[in-house]
């Protein structure tokens, strides 16, 4: 299995602190990385990285807004001061709302657009630079579903998502012969701490009836995406890149 070992890569996870963005720091971690944990809430990033240096490994907790260019350097400056560079970058921030789109208001549409995908173009700006400079990288950026088929409910955050999932191919493109590796997950339906009240999944009956939409007959867990991105992150997807690996428990291909 070594092929998946991350021993003394150094990775930041932005959204780190809760759901799926803190499963992957902590499988990071688990697979030997050292962790700079990501988010604008300072009580979730200091709770993750005490939970990564709990599993021996090191760990830094950097409060930031991903939208904010000069945040956004800040984060890299810090990792650099502390662990002297930069092997994975994932970027995980993001957010979603429902909103019909007859009543979706510019703001609305400006505020999931940056943090989904303004976000992700600024740090994969900031820490790419960086890859190409030593010939060596990986990036995973973290999609949806929702950028691969219609979302009428949530129109601007769909179009968000897709637009990551080109990014990362154009990325990809552009790195490859500098040997930095740019790819994708798209979640389907994931048990969060987000998704859970806002699809009342609480409810054994609602998580049920969620369950029976998905053909592997359950709501996927974060640990899912996070093997995912453990995958991506070591050296056994060396010959991958700008692929979106749809992680939906089936749902794409139906029952």
């Amino acid at each position: 299995m070594s092929v998946f070992d991350l021993t003394d890569k150094v990775a930041v996870v932005t959204g780190g602190g809760s759901g799926i963005g803190r499963s992957i720091a902590l499988e990071f971690a688990k697979a030997g990385a050292n962790v700079v944990v990501a988010s604008r809430r300072a009580d979730v990033i200091d709770k993750a990285a005490a939970e990564i240096q709990g599993l021996g490994r090191r760990s830094l907790g950097v409060q930031t807004d991903v939208i904010q260019a000069e945040q956004v350097q800040a984060l890299v400056s810090r990792t650099l001061e502390e662990f002297g560079t930069i092997d994975i970058l994932v970027n995980n921030a993001g957010g979603a709302a429902a909103w019909a789109f007859d009543k979706m208001s510019p703001r609305g549409w400006d505020v999931i657009l940056s943090i989904n995908l303004k976000g992700t173009f600024l740090c994969s700006q900031a820490v790419g630079k960086l890859m190409v400079e030593r010939k060596q990288g990986k990036i995973i950026n973290i999609a949806s579903v929702a950028g691969l088929k219609a979302s009428p409910g949530s129109a601007h955050y769909g179009a968000a998502k897709a637009g990551v999932i080109n990014l990362t191919k154009s990325l990809a493109s552009l790195w490859a012969p500098d040997n930095v590796y740019v790819n994708c997950i798209a979640p389907g339906l994931i048990d969060t701490e987000a998704v859970r009240p806002a699809l009342a999944l609480e409810d054994p009956e609602r998580m049920a009836e969620q369950a029976r939409a998905i053909p592997l007959g359950r709501v996927g867990r974060p640990e899912d995406i996070a093997y995912v991105a453990v995958f991506l992150a070591s050296p056994a997807s060396d010959f991958m890149t700008g692929q979106t690996l749809v992680v939906d428990g089936g749902s794409e291909v139906g029952r």
